[in-house]
């Protein structure tokens, strides 16, 4: 592809390059340049992309797009935006290919993961469509599962995953859009069919600093969009809907003007049912999965069914069949008559959710295995510990991804916010040894939650990931139970 092509939709602002150049690829690490690549200098958070034109210029590549101008007649062009001119440029080389999909953008601080998968079911049982899938979760192509990095993968990437799920012959892409991408132009020049805002409540403020900054970067993404849903009954709704520059519709269990709403609510330990009302027409809905935030959940999946013209009885009908979704209130199997569910619940609101909902179904003890992620927002830590003490009846408080922090540090931020009584608070920071202790501890009709890595089968020490299974370490330890 020719240079001039791969730059079409960009505002190129000085510089000089022969834009016959033969493009053979885009690239923003200067370690993987290939010879013939377009490199665009990507200012990060611990380097920038501009100290390594000379190296990527050296190992071949035909052009660079950068923010500074280098040296005179260096095959340069200067852009006011790496990151945006990283995504562009990625769109037009790889040919647009999320234009030949219908894409459906999910965000928010909870709930997005779970309604990508029900809505990907949604598509492929009432449309027999294929369906790709990005989200925190991984990667899906149709059935074909791959590992993900990051929520919402860098902009070549991005594309790129675009490019193979088109090839594959997908039809419609289900996509969580986090705020950091939003904010890092990571999905900049996509259009979305469907946005869907799920909540907001406390996270990634290590980034962005402040809740109404949070808020923003979420909001952004209604600019791509062609329509989009709100959840009503989400306290920063107004703030999301403000000066939207596209159709905005909501869904509410609370508010009968809503555009859909979820009436005669009814929830239970093994899920909940409702009956959701729009435009005259009425469907009971069941989903399988237990708690309130499921009823908003599955209000959000069924916008999108209405907004692709599925019957409201269609939607209905796909949540009926719907499975569970890994990390997500996931029951693994124990030895005795308690339970243990794993649950990705990582930020106040979440595992507040999950706690209260199990609570109401719990015949024994509640007992929350729980930490929070070092090298992110401290200000929720001390929120957590509060709220699994009040709700949880004894609480296990230990290591989440640590990263470059000292563990029993994170866990001094948490105990900061829990009255730390002896005999309902127990500190141990090792997650394996803590997840031991818990099966031993319980006793019947007990409720073990282990609350923040639901689907993750790792665990960030330093900046190295050791691989860590909640699974496998509850079915090993109750395997060594037995042999003992």
């Amino acid at each position: 592809m020719k240079l001039r092509e791969v730059i079409k939709d960009l505002d190129i602002l000085g510089g000089s390059c022969d834009l016959n150049t033969e493009i053979r690829g885009v690239c923003y690490d200067s370690r993987r340049v290939q010879p013939g690549d377009l490199f665009v200098a990507v200012r990060g958070f611990e380097t920038d992309g501009h100290r390594y034109i000379p190296m990527a210029l050296e190992k071949g590549a035909a052009a660079v797009l950068c923010e500074e101008l280098q040296a005179e007649g260096a095959p340069c062009l200067l852009v006011a935006d790496g990151r945006l001119a990283l995504a562009l440029a990625s769109r037009a080389f790889f040919g647009d290919p999320a234009g030949r999909m219908t894409v459906i953008g999910l965000t928010g601080t909870n709930g997005k993961t779970t309604s990508s998968y029900l809505i990907k079911h949604m598509l492929e049982q009432e449309l027999d469509a294929k369906v790709g899938l990005i989200g925190t979760n991984g990667i899906m192509i149709g059935e074909t599962v791959l590992p993900s990095e990051h929520t919402t993968p860098e902009s070549y990437e991005l594309q790129k995953l675009f490019y193979e799920m088109a090839e594959a012959g997908c039809t419609h892409v289900v996509m969580e859009v986090s705020s950091h991408s939003l904010a890092l132009e990571r999905v900049a020049g996509i259009r979305y069919a469907v946005g869907v805002y799920t909540n907001l409540t406390q996270d990634h403020l290590d980034f962005h600093g402040t809740m109404e900054e949070y808020a923003s970067a979420k909001r952004l993404l209604f600019r791509q969009c062609s329509c989009a849903w709100i959840n009503a009954d989400d306290g920063w709704a107004d703030f999301m809907m403000q000066d939207a520059p596209c159709p905005i519709r909501r869904f509410s269990a609370e508010h009968n003007d809503a555009e859909l709403v979820a009436k005669d609510i009814r929830l239970s330990a093994t899920g909940v049912r409702f009956a959701a009302v729009t435009d005259g027409d009425l469907a009971l809905a069941r989903l399988a999965i237990p708690g309130m935030f499921s009823v908003h959940n599955a209000l959000g999946v069924m916008a999108v069914g209405l907004s692709l013209g599925l019957s409201l009885a269609q939607c209905a009908h796909a949540l009926e069949t719907a499975k569970g979704v890994k990390g997500r209130v996931e029951s693994v199997p124990t030895d005795g008559n308690y339970a243990i569910l794993i649950d990705y619940a990582h930020t106040p609101d979440a595992l507040e959710n999950v706690l209260k909902t199990l609570k109401s179904v719990t015949k024994g003890r509640l007992i929350a295995l729980f930490g929070c992620g070092g090298d992110r927002d401290r200000g929720k830590r001390p929120l957590m510990g509060q709220i699994a003490e009040n709700n949880a009846d004894l609480c296990i408080v230990t290591s989440d991804n640590p990263r470059t922090e000292d563990p029993e540090a994170i866990i001094r931020d948490i105990l900061s916010g829990m009255k730390a009584r002896r005999e309902t608070v127990k500190v141990i920071p090792d997650r394996v040894e803590a997840i031991h202790w818990a099966i031993d501890a319980a006793r019947d009709g007990d409720v073990i939650v282990l609350a923040g890595k639901g689907h993750e089968d790792y665990q960030v020490i330093g900046k190295t990931k050791q691989h860590m299974d909640e699974r496998e370490i509850v079915a090993e330890y109750i395997e060594r139970r037995k042999r003992a």
